[in-house]
C-alpha cells in the first residue's frame, strides 16, 4: 500500500483555477467549495463554486495570509500596510492591530486561529519593505499571540517569520522561517508562551529553498511550500522529508544566493527564479468533502494550482 512518502506529482499533472487574481498569495475554503483568496485588486476574491468571482474590500498594499473565525469572517494580514485586518463576509474592514509595544508592526504576514480562537501572527520583519528581509537578511521576524490578555509578542529573532500553524494537539506552534530555508517549532505553554525554539525536520531545504507556506494533514505530515524552487515538500512525523514536486532554475538560484551573500539582491535576482510553468507557490490549504482537493497560492500566478492529495488534510478553525 503506498504511504504519503511515495506521494509525488509531475508539474503536468497539476491543474489551476480563477483567473486575473493579483498575488494570491493565501487561500481559504469553505465546507460548501466557496475559496477566499487574497488580492491585490481589493483584499480579497471570493471565488463561488460555480467558478464566478467577487473582489471585497479595498486594502490595497499588498494582502497576505488569511484566516477564518467560527462565523465566517476573515482577518487578512497585509505585508505593505504593516496590519491585520478584520474582513466581515459583506467585505467591511476593520483594522485589529497595527501597532505593538508601542512600535509599527513591520511586514505583517500571516495570522492563524487556533480551537481557543486564539489568534497567532507571524511578521516577516520590523522593515518595511519585505524585501529588504531578503536582501538583507535579519533576525528581526516575530510571532504575536492576540488573546483575551490582548496582543503580545510570544517569538522573535527569527530570520524572516512566514506562515505559523499548530498542530493537530496544539502542543507546538511551527514558524516557516524563510531565510533559514528551515521549519522550527515552539512548545506552547497553557498560558500561551512559548518554550524554546527547535528545527523541524531537515536544518536546510537546500539551495534557495525558502520556506513559505506549511499546513498539516490529518495524518501529522507537514506540507512546506518552496516558494523560490517552484516546489512543495511534505515532513513527516519521523522527520523525513520528500519533495512532491518542484520545477526549480538551479542557475538562477545559485546566482539569487550568490547576490544575497554580496547584499546585491534585487527584485530581478528573485524573479528570475520562476519556473516555465509554475511561479512561487506559496500558501497551502485542503478543501472538498473530504479535505482531500488541495489549493495552493502565488507570489506571481493569477490563478491557484490545484491537485488531488492521498490523504486528508487537517480541519482548520471553521470547518470544526
Amino acid at each position: 500500500m503506498s504511504t504519503i512518502k511515495d506521494f509525488t506529482l509531475s508539474i503536468s499533472e497539476l491543474k489551476f483555477v480563477g483567473k486575473d487574481l493579483s498575488q494570491p498569495e493565501s487561500v481559504i475554503a469553505e465546507k460548501d467549495g466557496t475559496l477566499w483568496v487574497s488580492d491585490k485588486r481589493g483584499t480579497v476574491t471570493r471565488i463561488d463554486p460555480d467558478g464566478s468571482q467577487t473582489i471585497l474590500g479595498a486594502s490595497g498594499g499588498e494582502p497576505n495570509g488569511l484566516a477564518m473565525d467560527r462565523d465566517g469572517n476573515l482577518y487578512v494580514a497585509n505585508l505593505e500596510n504593516g496590519n491585520l485586518v478584520k474582513m466581515y463576509r459583506d467585505g467591511r474592514e476593520e483594522v485589529i492591530l497595527d501597532a505593538i509595544d508601542g512600535q509599527p508592526l513591520g511586514a505583517v504576514n500571516f495570522p492563524f486561529i487556533d480551537s481557543k480562537d486564539r489568534l497567532w501572527v507571524s511578521v516577516t520583519t520590523r522593515r518595511r519593505p519585505w524585501f529588504l528581509a531578503a536582501a538583507d537578511p535579519q533576525p528581526d521576524g516575530y510571532v504575536i499571540l492576540i488573546d483575551e490578555k490582548g496582543a503580545r509578542i510570544v517569538a522573535d529573532n527569527l530570520l524572516v517569520a512566514n506562515e505559523v500553524r499548530l498542530d493537530a494537539d496544539e502542543k507546538y506552534l511551527y514558524v516557516a522561517e524563510t531565510m533559514a530555508r528551515r521549519v522550527v517549532r515552539y512548545p506552547v505553554h497553557k498560558d500561551g508562551s512559548l518554550g524554546e525554539k527547535e528545527v523541524y525536520g531537515p536544518s536546510d531545504f537546500g539551495l534557495g529553498a525558502f520556506t513559505d507556506g506549511i499546513t498539516f494533514d490529518a495524518e501529522g505530515n507537514l506540507w512546506v511550500s518552496l516558494v523560490s524552487r517552484n516546489g512543495l515538500a511534505i515532513i513527516t512525523p519521523d522527520g523525513d522529508w520528500h519533495m512532491v514536486f518542484e520545477e526549480a532554475n538551479e542557475k538562477a538560484l545559485q546566482n539569487m544566493m550568490d547576490k544575497i551573500k554580496a547584499g546585491e539582491l534585487t527584485p530581478p535576482d528573485f524573479f528570475a527564479c520562476a519556473g516555465q510553468n509554475i511561479l512561487f507557490p506559496t500558501s497551502v490549504t485542503f478543501a472538498g468533502d473530504d479535505l482531500k482537493t488541495v489549493y495552493m497560492g502565488s507570489l506571481a500566478m493569477p490563478h491557484l494550482i490545484t491537485f488531488r492529495s492521498p490523504v486528508a488534510g487537517l480541519a482548520m478553525r471553521h470547518w470544526q
